[in-house]
């Protein structure tokens, strides 16, 4: 899946917006003035951090372990609730 691809899924969401409020990276893709996706498009640093509920994060970290981490960027009190997911190699039908 390319950055282009998931650009295109995450603005296909009502009212979703694209957004750069710490840079030129990570694009943010906002619902409601909240962020609900960071994608790091670099080659070498392929990756995207979504949130969810924290059962679901803990869920796809027990499945997916080599390619699933609590967010990296986050607070202790915000882990449970965003999960980063590196791209290379990661099955596109999860992702949706």
């Amino acid at each position: 899946m390319t950055a282009e691809d998931i650009k295109a899924y995450c603005l296909s969401k009502h009212k979703a917006c694209e957004a750069y409020p710490f840079g030129k990276v990570p694009v943010c893709y906002k619902l409601n003035d909240k962020i609900f996706a960071q994608l790091y498009p670099d080659e070498g640093n392929y990756k995207i951090t979504l949130k969810c509920t924290a059962d679901a994060a803990q869920f796809y970290r027990m499945v997916y372990p080599d390619k699933i981490v609590e967010g990296y960027h986050c607070s202790k009190v915000q882990k449970p609730y965003w999960n980063t997911i590196y791209l290379d190699d990661f099955p596109e039908k999860e992702l949706y």
